[in-house]
């Protein structure tokens, strides 16, 4: 799902830093690549990441935990738009195990097209997330 994906963000123009494995490793830890992701787009804030794990939790998690990110796990195309537009999400997490290739695509369109509704109480929400 990864290559897939990978492969239409470049066709489509995008610049595309894969720092996930190339291979199935048993011993890597998604914890590792998460915080690779989350560090580069807290450090670029026009920047956007995409983790893909089985489940997609423990990626979400682990993105979660640093500053000015804001990690949203997505199971259809509705989460992730509403993840972008309500809550303003810059990396999303996608749990292959639970969708294809297709809802992956549909997903990462949704995300990297729709925009944040700048309406008052989604930035009071965000406000108060930073704050913690």
């Amino acid at each position: 799902m990864k290559e897939y994906i990978k492969g239409l963000l470049v066709s489509e123009g995008h610049e595309v830093v894969d720092v996930g494995n190339s291979v199935l490793d048993e011993q890597d830890d998604y914890v590792d690549f998460a915080q690779i992701v989350a560090r580069s787009v807290a450090r670029e804030p026009e920047g956007r990441g995409i983790l893909l794990c089985r489940n997609g939790m423990g990626m979400s998690i682990v993105a979660n935990r640093f500053p000015g990110i804001r990690c949203g796990l997505a199971f259809s195309v509705e989460t992730a738009i509403k993840g972008r537009t309500d809550d303003d999400i810059n990396v999303l997490s996608l749990p292959s195990d639970y969708i294809d290739n297709n809802m992956a695509k549909e997903m990462v369109e949704a995300f990297l097209t729709e925009r944040f509704n700048e309406v008052e109480r989604y930035i009071r929400r965000i406000n108060k997330i930073d704050k913690i």
